[in-house]
């Protein structure tokens, strides 16, 4: 029977593999490994097979293993926020990965000016145009990046998206693409870009396909925790 030990050593011989094909350089890879639905013993298997980042949908959830966490990894929200739930996430999350509205934006502002805190933050893009899917429609990327331009406590590093539902890796692959095409919009917008802006895209299913698109940050669940054991 597979361990979590195991199934990780698996994924990063998989993130290797396709990082290689991409010719791109491993440091900029970093893997989520995302814990929703997943025991506090679960985790700290996680923990100590090597992950530093540990990826929540909900702040409930993320909530009650906060103090069992806090400092042990960075904790990044990877699921819709809602607007009431902003002054929990800034104060438990390292990176909010799913800003995808003005009034969020400038809920968080708010709430991280209090806490005297810069909060790091990325712009949830829809690129596939499903209706089941949170995000910012491409059309509306630019307005939201003006919105943002003018929230000092929130530090934009870059994009999320999350692959469609159907159309395969060659449906994967123009999703990762697409958002791709709108880091220059953040610098265009005034949005100084960092170093190396991020791109969080990929799952279990088509992380390889996203890191050889570009992606930065991939989100990992069903293949390091296996399926999940509560909702």
């Amino acid at each position: 029977m597979s361990t979590i030990r195991d199934n990780i050593a698996r994924v990063r011989d998989r993130i290797t593999a396709a990082v290689l094909r991409a010719g791109r350089d491993p440091s900029e890879i970093h893997l989520v490994a995302v814990s929703k639905g997943f025991p506090l013993e679960s985790i700290d298997e996680a923990l100590a097979a090597g992950v530093t980042i540990l990826g929540e949908n909900k702040v409930q959830e993320a909530r009650n293993k906060y103090p069992h966490l806090a400092g042990r990894a960075e904790l990044h929200m990877v699921g819709h926020l809602q607007t009431n739930k902003a002054g929990r996430a800034i104060e438990m999350f390292d990176m909010i990965q799913s800003v995808d509205s003005d009034r969020i934006a400038r809920a968080l502002d708010g709430r991280a000016a209090a806490a005297g805190k810069s909060q790091r933050v990325l712009i949830e893009v829809n690129t596939s145009g499903e209706e089941s899917k949170f995000g910012v429609g491409p059309e509306n990327l630019d307005s939201l990046i003006e919105t943002l331009a003018q929230c000092p406590h929130l530090r934009v590093e870059g994009l999320m998206t999350i692959g469609p539902l159907g159309g395969g890796e060659a449906g994967a692959r123009a999703s990762f693409a697409l958002l791709r095409s709108f880091l220059p919009r953040l610098s265009a917008g005034g949005l100084a870009e960092p170093d190396i802006p991020q791109l969080s895209m990929g799952m279990t299913g088509d992380f390889e396909a996203a890191i050889e698109e570009g992606a930065t940050l991939v989100r990992v669940g069903t293949a390091i925790f296996g399926s999940r054991r509560t909702g």
